[in-house]
């Protein structure tokens, strides 16, 4: 048995239909709207052929026209591409996204998932950086053998005691330094954090055909080229 796990498509179609596993499962762990400029292209998508979804913080957002909660300088972009989103999805692709779970455990094989986007304690916003020591106290109650998270767009793989904590990085917006997309694949009860190249100038065209403001483009289009915001 073969699953994908991706996270953080953020409306980055581009990147999603390049995705170059093939797979038994395809599991999306939040986030699939807002930053980018495919959002519709990417629920439907997500709708047609993953087996998992969890609702992420700009999910919610749009789903419930809410505030994601974004420190200052992402929040500038979240407002200005969820308004865009708001208007592009229609009313079931909203629909969609506010039916999301916010957390999922299941088993397959011999493994017990638990699954969130953000962290247990705080499953839609909370933040722990990677090598934080918060997440012990995250997964110490839990009955499970692996907790998959997204929201930081930093891959992870982490054993804590009995416990693997999984993040993908982020398929559409990866914040590792390089542009390539991130993902994770679990197969036949062993993980491997992988990437791909797909094109990103196509997506950076179409963030310009939007007319964002200049200074919400230019932050998006250097995301995506560079994988960072410095």
């Amino acid at each position: 048995m073969k699953i994908v796990i991706i996270s953080d498509v953020h409306a980055n179609y581009d990147a999603l239909r390049a995705l170059p596993e093939t797979y038994t499962e395809l599991w999306v762990l939040g986030d699939l709207v807002n930053f980018g400029p495919e959002p519709a292209e990417v629920v439907d998508f997500i709708r047609k052929n993953a087996s998992i979804v969890i609702r992420g913080n700009h999910d919610q957002s749009v789903g419930y026209d809410e505030d994601p909660r974004c420190i200052a300088r992402y929040q500038k972009m979240a407002d200005a591409t969820r308004g865009y989103t708001a208007r592009v999805l229609n009313e079931e692709q909203k629909q969609f996204l506010r039916d999301l779970p916010i957390r999922r455990e299941l088993r397959r094989q011999n493994t017990r998932f638990y699954l969130c986007h953000a962290k247990p304690s705080d499953p839609l916003y909370g933040y722990s950086a990677p090598d934080s020591s918060e997440w012990v106290a995250e997964v110490e109650t839990l009955q499970t053998d692996v907790l998959l998270v997204g929201h930081t767009h930093l891959p992870l793989m982490r054993r804590i005691g009995k416990h693997l904590i999984v993040n993908p990085g982020s398929l559409g917006q990866p914040m590792t330094g390089k542009p390539e997309a991130c993902y994770a694949v679990w197969e036949d009860g062993s993980f491997e954090l992988k990437t791909y190249s797909y094109p990103v100038e196509k997506a950076v065209a179409k963030l310009r055909g939007l007319s964002f403001p200049q200074d919400v483009e230019k932050d998006l289009t250097h995301i995506l080229r560079n994988g960072t915001l410095r």
